[in-house]
């Protein structure tokens, strides 16, 4: 395992090479990264939904122990995710190799490919597919993205800060492993965890919140409003519980 002043050298240096991609890298990657979320998520749905609601926890830790599986493909394998973005592009941006043009910038190319690919996999594969259109697994549909949509927008706000703050952590550890295995235990367990509890990740719902609209429940709008704000504690808890909290603890004196 890397030291922690080595991550964040390592994490400057990604956050850069992000930056530094080109438009169709950004975009292929994006909805590449969006789509894998997305699939983590299906994946969720699956196995969750036969335990059935009179077990809901254990229904929740089996389901999120399979989720990660989106994040791990993204960074393994190749592909960009917007609330990872937040935590390495910023870090990027807070030691001063990157402007405030070229981070909102990439946040906003991947931000659109990502939510491009989330929705792709939500009807192609759920709603087409039969996938999350039928019996328990449209009903577990239904009843998480209800979940999410009860909080209030200033509750969405607070979660979407826990998510990505378990999300930057995942990467930090992931960026200081120096095998494949130590990698896959680094990003598994905090986002597992973040899952488990329950806080929002704004590409996540963009897999979930339009599978319950193509099945007939809900409306854009409203996951315009849950996107928003979800969005918004995202970039909180990744570029300033983690990359910022980090910047500063261990900048040089």
């Amino acid at each position: 395992m890397l030291t922690p002043n080595e991550i964040i050298e390592k994490t400057i240096a990604v956050g850069i090479a992000k930056v530094r991609k080109s438009i169709e890298a950004k975009l292929l990657l994006g909805f590449t990264g969006g789509a894998m979320i997305a699939l983590g998520y299906l994946a969720y749905i699956r196995v969750s939904a036969s335990i059935g609601q009179d077990l809901p926890s254990i229904a929740s830790l089996i389901g999120a122990s399979v989720f990660p599986i989106g994040l791990i493909v993204i960074l393994m394998a190749g592909g960009e995710l917007v609330t990872g973005n937040m935590m390495a592009v910023s870090s990027a941006f807070f030691k001063k190799k990157i402007s405030l043009r070229e981070l909102l910038a990439n946040w906003m190319i991947i931000t659109a490919a990502n939510v491009t690919g989330a929705i792709f996999a939500a009807y192609t594969f759920g709603h087409l597919v039969g996938l999350t259109s039928t019996g328990i697994y449209q009903q577990q549909v239904v009843l998480l993205a209800e979940q999410k949509l009860d909080s209030s927008l200033f509750q969405s706000f607070l979660s979407g800060i826990g998510c990505n703050w378990f999300v930057g952590i995942a990467l930090w550890l992931c960026y200081g492993a120096k095998d494949a295995i130590g990698k896959i235990v680094s990003v598994w367990f905090p986002v597992m965890v973040f899952v488990v509890i329950g806080f929002q990740h704004s590409v996540a719902n963009c897999f979930l919140i339009p599978a319950a609209i193509f099945e007939g429940y809900y409306s854009w709008g409203i996951f315009l409003q849950n996107f928003i704000v979800v969005f918004l504690g995202n970039i909180i808890g990744g570029s300033i519980f983690v990359a910022g909290v980090y910047h500063i603890s261990l900048k040089e004196k």
